[in-house]
């Protein structure tokens, strides 16, 4: 079965992107520019106009801007906080929290139209001892590399996560366990085609993975963790590389 896209779960590209807030246009907001002429705003012909009330016109004319200005702040900063709590702090993808909730939405689509969706549960192998060998920079680099390319090779409507630590979970929608095995299968092996170039070393990057399918059951806890076991099941099953010994095999799966 082919994995198809789908709008059922809200969109979280914005994750994957740089962070970056403008503040919103009037119509987003939907707030009505003011008018600047007090004769407009008040209907009185310009010739009964006294000048107490047109100064009170005008006075009611920047009152009502600044308050349209502190709204589009205050929106602009709600979408950013908005942003900092659904998005990893090291990496641009969705964090844990994110991605139980669209978990959440996910199982909730599959028990009303019958459609499965797939959690893959990836671990990079051997961060600890990038870290050791080469330092946390380097660990960094190597988390960034691999949620990189998670990203670039699934869909716009699939969700990546950063779960912890070295940990991520990728959200498949509509996939089938056939179709969820053969991507993740897909990920790790481009993963592993791009190894982490750090000061002049090259650093094999690996992974072990975990695949869980569900159709509406169980809970977004329940899922993550049948995937996690999943993945700790499919790395006993092989041996990891040294990072930092190139002429290491890699993890054979």
């Amino acid at each position: 079965m082919e994995i198809r896209d789908t709008k059922a779960t809200s969109s979280i590209g914005s994750l994957r992107k740089a962070s970056g807030v403008s503040a919103p246009s009037d119509a987003e907001t939907g707030v009505a520019a003011a008018p600047t002429d007090p004769v407009q705003l008040s209907g009185v012909p310009e010739s009964e106009l006294t000048p107490r009330i047109r100064q009170a016109l005008m006075s009611l004319l920047a009152e009502v801007d600044q308050l349209r200005r502190e709204l589009g702040d205050a929106r602009s900063r709600i979408e950013f906080l908005e942003r900092l709590a659904d998005e990893d702090p090291l990496i641009p993808v969705a964090n844990r929290r994110a991605f139980l909730r669209e978990v959440t939405r996910m199982i909730g689509f599959s028990q009303r139209y019958g459609a499965p969706a797939s959690i893959v549960y990836i671990d990079v192998n051997n961060l600890k001892v990038i870290n050791d060998t080469f330092g946390h920079a380097a660990g960094d680099a190597a988390l960034m590399q691999v949620s990189r390319t998670l990203v670039e090779n699934v869909r716009n409507t699939d969700v990546v996560a950063r779960l912890g630590g070295d940990e991520f979970g990728v959200l498949l929608v509509q996939a089938d366990h056939p179709a969820a095995e053969a991507k993740a299968t897909m990920l790790a092996d481009a993963i592993s085609e791009r190894p982490l170039v750090w000061q002049g070393r090259t650093i094999p990057l690996q992974v072990a993975y975990g695949v869980h399918t569900f159709l509406g059951d169980g809970s977004a806890g329940d899922a993550l963790e049948a995937a996690d076991r999943a993945m700790y099941a499919h790395k006993r099953e092989g041996r990891v590389a040294d990072p930092a010994d190139p002429a290491e095999p890699a993890v054979t799966r």
